[in-house]
């Protein structure tokens, strides 16, 4: 099971620090339930969706299910008001069980099998995402139930993810497809994009909504009806081992581009990553050690086909912090528990001498963690303790609650 992927270096390693709060919630959490653990902090979510619900004033913001699809997570936004982005049958399931409107949601899956329409419709989701011609004909049996978005292709090296590297249009064939679905009788609704995950300037945006808003214009001058919808999709970047700009900041020419377009132009957007990567620390202990080629290997019963599978499939770089301080630090790698030779956290860090049973905490670890776990070699994934579910108050500080 040789795949390539990126472990963390020296230089990413210990770039936060605990607070003695925060050592004494995790010592009492691990103590409880054991490990390893995920520790979701639903005040965090609360306040990055206010956050970027502040900078983005005039958006209304869709969370995007796919990093941390939990059900905690959606009554936590439900109860701020937000609307949902779903995009596979399974989080169709998800919100409707947690009593989401319909109307707040959208379905934004670029490509879909006739039953994800189907489940979608029978909840009640009618708005969807199309980026070719095959796509929009799967939408003929339905024309009178939905409305839809088409989806632009920008192209972006530099996100951690290229999303418009799968899905998406040319503006010229979103002119063919919006004239197609005219002769079909089939609304088109509005445009879409997405810039990439962890887009760290803001000009892609700008770059984006200028392009739609010249499709749009060119809609109206081919005498079709105008595009009441654009939905700017997610990408919106959180610190991990290195600084980003702040979300006011980042959303300034956003928001200017977004003042160029039309009034009656309804403008959505997409966040995951932003709202949840913060809210959730792990926690792994040492279950092994062995000296090897001089440096010392600690072997933690979390790793990359658990709560690290964004080292894999993310690109992701998490903070990490040992709870042991003092001593003579020496070079050391954190491994994962599995047999696979490839199930390794970190290598060529420096850390003071650990013991069987010392814990390892990651931090920013909501997004694409949980949601890409296995049990790989029957190695169980992290448990799940929610913090402040209820509103933030002395009174909710620090409970918990084991959710599986």
């Amino acid at each position: 099971m040789a795949h390539a992927h990126s472990v963390l270096n020296f230089q990413s390693f210990a770039a936060r620090t605990l607070s003695a709060d925060d050592i004494r919630l995790v010592e009492s959490a691990v103590s409880q339930f054991g490990a390893p653990l995920l520790m979701l902090d639903c005040e965090i979510i609360r306040q990055q969706y206010r956050a970027l619900n502040n900078a983005l004033p005039n958006v209304t913001l869709h969370f995007a299910l796919k990093p941390l699809p939990h059900p905690v997570v959606v009554r936590t936004l439900l109860e701020e008001g937000a609307s949902f982005d779903l995009a596979t049958s399974g989080e169709v399931e998800l919100a409707a069980q947690e009593g989401v409107p319909a109307e707040r949601t959208i379905h934004t899956h670029p490509i879909k099998r006739d039953a994800d329409i189907r489940d979608a419709l029978a909840y009640g989701c009618s708005v969807f995402v199309v980026d070719n011609l095959n796509e929009l004909a799967k939408f003929k049996p339905y024309k009178d139930e939905v409305e839809l978005l088409v989806r632009l292709s920008f192209r972006n090296a530099e996100a951690f993810a290229d999303l418009s590297k799968k899905f998406g249009c040319s503006p010229e064939q979103a002119l063919a497809i919006i004239e197609t679905a005219q002769a079909w009788n089939i609304r088109i609704k509005g445009l879409s994009f997405h810039v990439g995950s962890q887009t760290i300037q803001p000009q892609k945006y700008v770059d984006a909504i200028q392009t739609c808003k010249t499709v749009m214009e060119e809609v109206v001058a081919r005498g079709l009806p105008a595009l009441s919808t654009l939905d700017i999709g997610g990408g919106f970047p959180v610190n991990y081992t290195r600084q980003v700009m702040p979300i006011e900041q980042f959303c300034e020419p956003i928001n200017d581009a977004l003042n160029e377009l039309p009034e009656t132009v309804q403008v959505l957007a997409e966040p995951g990553r932003f709202i949840v990567a913060q809210a959730v620390m792990s926690v792994a202990s040492v279950m092994g050690q062995a000296e090897r080629e001089g440096q010392m290997w600690y072997y933690l019963d979390d790793g990359i086909y658990g709560s690290f599978s964004g080292l894999m499939f993310d690109d992701a770089q998490y903070p990490l912090v040992t709870l042991k301080q003092g001593g003579d630090l020496l070079p050391s790698v954190l491994a994962g528990p599995t047999c696979d030779s490839i199930d390794v956290i970190a290598e060529d860090i420096m850390l003071p001498q650990l013991e069987n049973g010392d814990l390892i905490v990651g931090c920013m670890m909501g997004a694409y963690t949980s949601a890409t776990a296995t049990d790989f070699n029957f190695f169980k994934r992290a448990q799940t303790i929610v913090l402040n579910e209820d509103a933030f108050s002395e009174d909710s500080m620090n409970q918990e609650r084991l959710i599986g």
